[in-house]
């Protein structure tokens, strides 16, 4: 028979998203997440709460979110983090579960522009609610004030000749060639028409001139921007990115180009194979809560999708799913790599 400790973990897990049957204090969590998104003293909170235990991996690209939570048809983990974008492979590879919405009585807290979840787009399919949203930035552009006369204010910038050697990118295929498209004035940055990939490879190619490395991290750009003196870089993390500058020491200024900041909503997600549904409904449950909300925008910079903490800008380009993403991915490794225009675009 269970203790009395346990009984009130149980009553806990009920109070967070509904516990029908005994025996899940002994269960553990199993969490794939971007770094801050699940900072050691909040999970210990869950834990506490709880009596669960809570396993957190982290991931540096969407690439290699994919590739984790694919190896295994996704049941190395219960629930992971992924922008609505990404989140339609996921959902086509039958890797992403339906959420019972009606068992999460922390929706409520949502801003009203998330709360209505059929009107955020990627987060439903056919009815059925594939994510909840948890947090969001633009990936604007950060400058060196000393080293422009006037802030940049185009993605063209990244190519400007004054700037060969300073540029800092995001190792990513997919903001790679969406940011080609802007450049090249296309229509959509996530939808390239077959005659549209030899001048992005080129535009590319053209990038990696200026560019002085590739990051993965927030941590390890802000140490890249400091070490080399960078003049400009491309924000895949935003206003987090901002903020641990601003936390080194260094004076940056951030801009939103003219042509639209690429922009995600990273959600939590049910892995198809996902252990423990309770838990899985507790943790969803308890990442709407403030412990959570406050440690995204106060330690990381970045927006809460319960906490209003600032207005949308007007110039958002919301990510949506790319034409192939496969493709932009294989031909971005080779672009970086150093290959030749012909040989990137071989079969």
């Amino acid at each position: 028979m269970p203790s009395l400790s346990q009984l009130l973990r149980i009553y806990v897990l009920v109070l967070l998203g509904g516990l029908s049957s005994g025996g899940a204090w002994a269960q553990t969590l199993r969490v794939l997440a971007w770094p801050g998104y699940a900072d050691p003293d909040i999970v210990r909170i869950f834990e506490e709460r709880t009596g669960a235990k809570v396993e957190v991996s982290f991931v540096e690209s969407d690439d290699q979110l994919w590739e984790r939570m694919s190896a295994h048809g996704g049941k190395d983990f219960d629930v992971f983090a992924v922008n609505t974008a990404e989140l339609q492979r996921y959902i086509d590879a039958r890797l992403a579960a339906p959420i019972d919405t009606k068992a999460l009585g922390k929706l409520g807290l949502l801003q009203p522009r998330f709360r209505k979840l059929s009107a955020v787009a990627g987060v439903q399919r056919k009815g059925q609610t594939y994510a909840i949203p948890y947090t969001y930035s633009e990936m604007g552009l950060i400058y060196d004030p000393q080293q422009w006369s006037t802030p940049p204010d185009s993605v063209n910038a990244l190519w400007d000749p004054r700037v060969r050697g300073k540029v800092l990118m995001y190792n990513a295929g997919g903001h790679g060639f969406s940011l080609a498209a802007q450049r090249m004035g296309l229509k959509s940055p996530f939808a390239l028409a077959p005659a549209d990939w030899p001048r992005a490879v080129q535009e590319l190619i053209g990038l990696r001139r200026n560019v002085r490395a590739y990051y993965t991290q927030p941590e390890e750009s802000v140490a890249l921007f400091l070490q080399h003196k960078a003049a400009l870089m491309f924000a895949n993390y935003g206003t987090q990115q901002v903020t641990l500058l601003e936390k080194a020491g260094a004076k940056v200024g951030y801009v939103i180009p003219r042509e639209g900041a690429l922009a995600w909503l990273d959600c939590w997600a049910v892995s198809s194979l996902a252990q423990g549904k309770p838990m899985v409904t507790a943790w969803l449950n308890f990442m709407l809560e403030k412990e959570a909300a406050q440690a995204l925008v106060q330690r990381q910079g970045l927006s809460s999708a319960t906490l209003t903490d600032r207005p949308l800008n007007e110039r958002l380009v919301w990510l949506q799913p790319q034409e192939d993403a496969e493709r932009r991915t294989v031909l971005w490794s080779r672009i970086v790599g150093g290959a030749s225009a012909e040989k990137v675009m071989a079969p």
